[in-house]
């Protein structure tokens, strides 16, 4: 059951990393890097992770670290990929929370405040989230307040399970404020499941936390353009199907089981729903006359099928 409650300020004040990646993202980075340290009521460190960019991304990176301590840089020397970023940014955190927020994403005014007072007030929450709102050119920074800021706490099952029957991933990622003690615990990010590595965490969040949203304010802005992961290297809903289904496989495991007893049975509601995800995307493309495509969503649907059997 969720409950809900009006946010009060944290009992202490709290630290707070925002890791970001970087991938010739470099002329994103000033406006990420200010966003993230526009704060008021946490001590932010900015982990910014280059992923041996060809542009002058890390120069941009160490420029800015150079003009203020609370920024350090990690450069790797060769490409190894998003998530590899992710998780050596996330393993120079020593803070009491942290947040991965893209280079072309921003953290909006005093989220980081508001999701470390949360989580300070309710020890049981791992993560929390919020509103976020999508820009092209400049954030819609008059929409941070939509209305009465409220906080819910969510039992992290129930919260599991909603996400589950309904198969697909509530939050975009900006947004996100973890508790460290949770990534301590938790490892980092899955390098088999590029594309659904954050689906799959917040799951194993939810399975041993409470899962915090706050409401009535906009925690965090994310940028769409042509460059955006999921609309380039990830477009095909084909992968997004077996990537979800390999997110979810986690409530199948030991790990799940032993915080969470009907885990498995939640993991096969949610391959229910994604065999229906794939039935109804084959019929899509039947109707149009693909019929290739229609027997890769269909074979999806039996891989998917004989997993859960």
């Amino acid at each position: 059951m969720a409950h809900q409650t009006f946010p009060r300020a944290a009992r202490a004040r709290r630290s707070v990393s925002v890791v970001i990646p970087c991938y010739r993202y470099g002329h994103y980075l000033p406006g990420a890097v200010a966003a993230a340290l526009d704060q008021r009521c946490v001590d932010v460190r900015v982990i910014i992770v280059d992923d041996c960019s060809p542009d002058d991304s890390l120069d941009v990176a160490r420029e800015l670290a150079r003009g203020d301590d609370r920024i350090r840089v990690i450069a790797h020397e060769v490409n190894r990929g998003h998530i590899q970023t992710y998780n050596d940014g996330l393993a120079a955190v020593d803070t009491d929370f942290f947040a991965l927020v893209s280079a072309d994403d921003l953290v909006a005014p005093r989220a980081l405040d508001r999701a470390a007072a949360l989580m300070d007030r309710n020890p049981s929450v791992g993560m929390v989230f919020g509103e976020v709102r999508q820009f092209e050119d400049e954030p819609p920074l008059d929409a941070v307040r939509r209305g009465p800021s409220l906080w819910r706490v969510y039992d992290g099952h129930e919260w599991a399970e909603r996400v589950s029957e309904q198969g697909h991933n509530p939050i975009v990622s900006p947004e996100v404020v973890v508790r460290t003690e949770a990534l301590h615990k938790l490892g980092g990010y899955n390098p088999a499941l590029p594309h659904s590595g954050d689906l799959e965490y917040w799951l194993r969040v939810a399975s041993r936390w409470d899962v915090g949203q706050v409401r009535g304010r906009v925690q965090a802005f994310y940028r769409v353009h042509g460059a955006n992961m999921h609309l380039t290297q990830f477009a095909s809903n084909v992968v997004n199907i077996r990537q979800k289904m390999g997110a979810f496989a986690f409530l199948a495991g030991p790990d799940a089981a032993q915080h969470w007893p009907r885990a498995r049975e939640v993991h096969d509601r949610a391959s229910g729903t994604l065999v229906e995800e794939a039935l109804a995307y084959a019929r899509q493309a039947r109707d149009g006359g693909d019929v290739a495509l229609e027997r890769e969503f269909l074979d999806v649907a039996r891989e998917i099928a004989v997993t859960h059997d």
